[in-house]
């Protein structure tokens, strides 16, 4: 059994913060399939090297992720006061967010679903 109460684990839990500077972008107009690929193609590369593959990717995601990186780095220098030349990318990953329903008409009175789905995108930074 643990030691001390509920709370006060759950205090101790939620003390110890992340420090390292990030970005996240919520409700991003893209699955979390179609935004994993650019991802897994940054994730541990170092910021110069990130950008560089964002801006010569032709997927849609590549451009909001591209923005997000960029926010995250600023957040790196203004508010943590790390250098742009010692970042690198610690973690990445999308989770899935809400899903807008459309309906498409289709032949003799039927109804087909479209899923519009929806992501958030979060970039964690670190220094080497």
């Amino acid at each position: 059994m643990a030691k001390g109460h509920r709370s006060q684990i759950k205090r101790e839990r939620n003390a110890k913060k992340d420090t390292r500077p990030s970005a996240k972008l919520s409700y991003a107009r893209v699955s979390v399939q179609k935004a994993c690929f650019v991802l897994d193609a940054i994730r541990g590369k170092d910021v110069r090297t990130a950008l560089a593959i964002l801006a010569y990717n032709p997927r849609y995601a590549s451009s909001l992720i591209e923005k997000l990186l960029k926010s995250a780095i600023a957040n790196a220098e203004n508010n943590n006061g790390m250098d742009a030349a010692n970042l690198y990318i610690a973690e990445c990953y999308a989770n899935k967010g809400p899903t807008m329903k459309r309906i498409r008409p289709r032949a003799q009175g039927r109804a087909y679903r479209i899923e519009k789905r929806m992501s958030h995108i979060t970039i964690v930074l670190d220094e080497r």
